[in-house]
């Protein structure tokens, strides 16, 4: 976690995280999401962007939307899935102030 970018980017923090599979459907991510949100408002970030939330990933996905975040872009096919091919990233976004 930390900003996105350098200098007068620094405003806008991100994170890194994956949940493995066999924790999955047992509240790790909404855990981590709600410690990425609640630590990048104590530093006081005007929004966090997350850049690459694999599309296919619907459930990282609507976990996102539902703590308030939105897609804001999608690079096509810049992730090269096991299952699916390549498939699109979405750039996701929470404003916090």
């Amino acid at each position: 976690m930390g900003a996105n970018r350098p200098s007068r980017g620094a405003h806008i923090g991100t994170a890194s995280f994956m949940v493995a599979d066999a924790a999955r459907g047992l509240g790790v991510g909404r855990a981590l999401l709600d410690y990425v949100i609640d630590w990048h408002r104590r530093a006081g970030f005007a929004g966090i962007q997350f850049n690459a939330v694999v599309e296919t990933n619907t459930a990282a996905v609507r976990l996102w939307q539902s703590a308030g975040f939105a897609i804001i872009g999608t690079v096509p096919g810049a992730f090269d899935s096991r299952a699916h091919g390549r498939v699109g990233l979405h750039v996701m976004f929470l404003k916090l102030t």
